[in-house]
């Protein structure tokens, strides 16, 4: 999304716009960088003493594919051109991560779920990173 919003790429497809979703397209779930971080930070104590997996979600119901288009074009002040095109095979119109047992025996929970505040991040850091991390140079 937001290398469309630098130019780099000429414009987002959109897989699928007649899911039954509140507004046709997919539901997916976003977490911020920072909070996914924080995560395995606290999972690394738990990964000494046994094995474990945890799920991580933003804590709320997922945000639509348009909804992201929206939002991102609202933080960056640039018209995200679209294009609508087939569904994927066998992809589902939600999908989102749970986060009970995580919160539950570590005691997790985002600190960033507004969607705004998360793209808001990403695109500050893409504008001083338009091609990502060069290779060597972290």
């Amino acid at each position: 999304m937001l290398q469309g919003a630098l130019g780099r790429i000429r414009e987002i497809k959109v897989h699928g716009d007649d899911y039954p979703t509140r507004d046709g397209t997919c539901v997916r779930d976003y977490i911020h960088v920072v909070d996914l971080a924080r995560a395995h930070v606290l999972a690394l104590g738990v990964l000494q003493k046994r094995s474990a997996v945890y799920n991580l979600g933003c804590g709320g119901e997922g945000y639509t594919v348009r909804e992201v288009v929206e939002a991102a074009t609202e933080v960056t002040g640039v018209d995200i051109p679209i294009r609508i095109g087939a569904r994927r095979v066998g992809d589902p119109a939600t999908l989102i991560a749970s986060s009970d047992k995580i919160k539950h025996e570590l005691n997790w929970r985002p600190q960033f779920q507004d969607l705004r505040e998360i793209i808001r991040s990403a695109w500050t850091w893409t504008k001083l990173h338009p091609g990502g991390y060069e290779v060597g140079k972290v």
